[in-house]
């Protein structure tokens, strides 16, 4: 094993990278945080060299999953979803993607590039959306359990109604990564729509708060995406028995839980943008995964 891992290291010595030198004193980013208080960097367009990066996670040979719920009729979006994720989310890569359906025959064929897979994971579907989706935590924790800790290094959990429009890659992963809600990544944390009820376990009190992280857009181990699918799902069973529901539902206890377990990378909104909302700002210099224009009313019910 050693001898295997020397032989690496020396075709990797001999392969010469060639880059601009990072300059301690002249930050690529001027106009925007780059790292947080407990030192985890924020990813943005020009704080990284994706060459570099994907150097090294091939040479750990690193397999990445991907869970996308398509459930009801969320399923029209998983082509799309599927068709930008093969053209720009961890090209040249290991990936998985991890479908959970309730309509397994409706799941597209898609084709994939070498050492991509399509699993399909049939589940059960829910009556209201808010069920479905604060049912995806308690799904991907014991999936997570059952098989992703043997197939896969890391895991992205995404939104199924979005669509990758420019690169996603090796650059956002970390032992455990949330992203900057597009909506709120400018605002004090007054304005954050956190659970400000103290009896739900998604409470998080006035004065409190780093950022509002979106809950379209999260993972990284699959260790550490299974404490925190574990934790949310668990607290989510106690507030039902307490007869009190989130306000954002999974994405409150999502923000709860990331309040006190820190992310160790925190992604800007280029990798989760509404441009229909919200333009196209001069600080975001990429819109990398966008939300498809969707008539919300219409998809969520029968």
């Amino acid at each position: 094993m050693a001898v295997g891992k020397l032989d690496r290291w020396q075709v990797v010595t001999l392969s010469r990278m060639v880059y601009l030198q990072p300059k301690v004193l002249s930050p690529i980013r001027k106009d925007v945080l780059v790292v947080t208080p407990w030192l985890a960097p924020i990813v943005w367009e020009g704080t990284f060299n994706i060459d570099i990066l994907n150097e090294q996670f091939r040479l750990q040979n690193t397999t990445i999953g991907l869970t996308v719920f398509a459930i009801k009729k969320y399923v029209v979006f998983l082509k799309l979803f599927l068709e930008t994720a093969e053209q720009h989310f961890m090209v040249g890569h290991q990936v998985t993607y991890y479908v959970f359906t309730d309509r397994p025959a409706d799941v597209p064929q898609v084709p994939l590039g070498a050492g991509r897979r399509l699993v399909v994971l049939t589940v059960h579907s829910h009556t209201r959306w808010q069920d479905v989706s604060m049912h995806r935590m308690d799904t991907i924790s014991r999936f997570s359990e059952q098989r992703f800790l043997r197939e896969v290094d890391y895991l992205v959990c995404a939104d199924v109604d979005m669509k990758f429009r420019d690169h996603v890659g090796v650059e956002i992963l970390a032992s455990l990564f949330g992203t900057l809600h597009p909506g709120f990544f400018q605002n004090s944390r007054e304005d954050f729509t956190y659970e400000r009820r103290p009896q739900s376990q998604a409470y998080i009190a006035w004065g409190e708060g780093d950022f509002y992280y979106m809950g379209a857009f999260f993972g990284g181990s699959v260790a550490e995406v299974l404490r925190l699918t574990k934790a949310c799902h668990e607290a989510m069973v106690a507030d039902k028995a307490n007869g009190i529901e989130a306000v954002w539902h999974d994405e409150s206890h999502l923000n709860k839980y990331l309040l006190y377990h820190k992310p160790t990378k925190v992604l800007s909104p280029e990798y989760l943008w509404d441009q229909q909302l919200l333009g196209w700002p001069a600080v975001m210099k990429k819109l990398r995964f966008v939300a498809v224009p969707k008539n919300h009313e219409a998809i969520r019910n029968p």
